[in-house]
């Protein structure tokens, strides 16, 4: 539903609109050029120099104040174009309302010009400037596609969509599909989506081919709960623009997110007949194709993705994981082995998870080594993920050596630092532990993560545990309802007798995760605070969640019997 409010910024829009783009080094030349294409400007030359020098010295207000001066003063559109790109990238709205605004007086029919003022009006909360543009825009081109005109600014807060809206609302052109689509959008993000579908309806009687009101339709019936309206809705688009590729591929991902995925596979087998190089609808056939385990059928869809700019590394990635449902180890390790890109780390997990199912965890290791030559970038996930290996084989020694190799060759990563922290014991390595964790805070003195880890340990050690409570008090004010952080201060408290203060974190902490340990933590504050009715409650949770957990023998031993025989 808020789809169409999502869009990349100004900069980003069609050429054909918004005319925006990025600039050539050489840009204040070409525009001083234009400034007297016949006579050329060294006026407007030496201030578009000045500007970009500005610029480069992180000069801004300069900038901005030179080519404000020159895009008020040219007809180059250059010019403009360049002091707009200047005045937005740097959020100086008022600047680029002067631009905008004297583009459209100089050339009143620019209907670009005047898309460019309406958008910024929009930003700068001049919502009656704003849509009198539209108007004018609209009176130019009833059909002009106002879309973008909103995309990323709609007003965050109520009162400003309520101000936006009661100007669209009082619009001449209030009647014209674009500015309906417009109004049902602030009126869904403001929670009005039925008053927002009779407004698309209306704009879907005029204009009823536009892609986007017809998903804006669908999103408003999804969001009121009518599942299978939104279904019919989508089953008459899909049937009616047979030939609209983003309406049936939209119907498609619906049907899969509603437990639908067989009759979204067909419908998708049908798209891809139709658009046999349609990288969108093989990408989603392939991964509902594993998710019904249509292996082979998966691997068709994906196979002819691997040359995909798009999709490459995603088809890369899902052919292993098939190959891995499929059980062909071999090939998933050949497939994962291949993928780049942001899905590099997980790829790499679950090549590591295969090599253990194999019983080869050496060559795992071995394989880790040459990924850290091959990947120098991922270095630090390679380290630690090594590091975790000999962990588990029981060479903890060799683990910390690597990562203090590590530590010395990638100075000041944090992540590093912190698989150090978790293989060092509280007791034994207590100086190099509190050297560590002292490392870490002067990093990153805010990671709730790290201040959490300190806390505990000096909990752990049963010493500072002043300083450990505040530690853990700071990292509770930057993560409030994080289970393990409530589990450290209740601890803490605990360690200082402070019983009540630890009842209280430590029943946060348990009602958030469930947690038998913290559980069983949380009872013995509540009986050392001398509640023992909630402590009785407690302890029956316990045991009715964790009926053979040897710890709650413990805690039954706290309670006095109620009935003793007399001597």
């Amino acid at each position: 539903m808020n789809n169409r409010f999502n869009g990349t910024s100004i900069k980003q829009y069609s050429t054909t609109f918004l005319l925006l783009g990025s600039m050539a080094s050489a840009a204040h030349v070409r525009a001083a050029d234009e400034f007297h294409p016949n006579s050329f400007n060294s006026e407007a030359l030496k201030q578009s120099m000045i500007a970009e020098f500005a610029l480069a010295y992180d000069d801004v207000p300069t900038a901005i104040h030179n080519y404000t001066v020159l895009a008020i003063k040219s007809n180059s559109t250059s010019i403009k174009q360049r002091a707009l790109d200047i005045a937005l990238e740097y959020n100086d709205l008022k600047a680029a309302l002067d631009i905008a605004t004297h583009w459209v007086v100089q050339e009143p029919e620019d209907v670009p010009a005047m898309f460019y003022l309406a958008h910024i009006a929009l930003r700068a909360h001049e919502y009656k400037l704003a849509a009198n543009t539209l108007d004018k825009i609209l009176n130019i081109d009833p059909n002009a596609d106002l879309e973008q005109i909103l995309a990323g600014i709609a007003p965050e807060s109520k009162e400003d969509r309520e101000n936006l809206l009661e100007t669209l609302k009082t619009s001449k052109e209030k009647e014209n599909p674009s500015i309906l689509v417009m109004i049902a959008g602030l009126e869904a993000q403001n929670g009005h989506l039925q008053d927002a579908l009779i407004n698309t309806n209306r704009a879907l009687r005029k204009r009823p081919k536009v892609t986007g009101f017809i998903l804006m339709k669908a999103n408003l019936l999804i969001g009121l709960n009518d599942i299978e309206g939104a279904q019919k809705w989508y089953a008459k688009s899909s049937k009616r623009h047979r030939d609209n590729l983003d309406i049936r591929l939209a119907e498609a991902r619906f049907l899969i997110r509603h437990n639908e995925s067989e009759l979204a596979l067909k419908k998708l087998e049908d798209i891809i007949k139709t658009w046999p190089d349609a990288e969108d609808a093989k990408f989603i056939a392939g991964l509902t194709s594993i998710d019904l385990k249509q292996y082979e059928k998966a691997e068709q869809y994906l196979v002819d993705l691997r040359y995909s700019a798009k999709y490459q590394n995603d088809a890369y990635y899902y052919l292993a994981v098939n190959a891995e449902r499929k059980q062909h180890f071999e090939t998933a390790k050949a497939y994962y082995r291949l993928v780049d890109g942001s899905l590099y780390v997980v790829s790499r997990r679950n090549l590591v998870s295969i090599f253990e199912k194999q019983g080869n965890l050496n060559d795992a290791l071995r394989f880790l080594t040459q990924e850290r030559v091959n990947y120098p970038q991922h270095a630090s996930f390679l380290y630690q993920a090594q590091a975790e290996i000999l962990k588990k084989t029981g060479n903890k020694k060799a683990a910390l050596r690597l990562l203090d190799e590590a530590i010395k060759n990638i100075s000041d990563d944090p992540e590093l630092i912190y698989a150090e922290v978790l293989l060092l014991d509280p007791f034994s390595d207590r100086d190099k532990l509190d050297r560590t964790l002292k490392q870490l805070l002067l990093i990153e003195p805010n990671s709730p993560t790290y201040l959490n880890a300190y806390a505990y340990t000096l909990a752990l050690q049963n010493r500072r545990l002043d300083e450990a409570r505040q530690y853990a008090e700071l990292a509770l004010e930057y993560a409030p309802e994080q289970a393990s952080i409530l589990d450290t201060l209740g601890y803490i408290a605990f360690l200082q007798n402070d019983y009540a203060a630890a009842a209280t974190s430590l029943g946060k902490a348990y009602t958030l995760s469930n947690n038998v340990n913290i559980g069983i933590r949380f009872a013995k504050a509540l009986y050392m605070q001398g509640n023992l009715t909630e402590f009785s409650e407690v302890l029956q949770q316990l045991k009715e969640k964790n009926a053979n957990d040897p710890q709650l023998k413990q805690l039954d031993a706290l309670i006095l019997p109620t009935v003793t025989k007399k001597s």
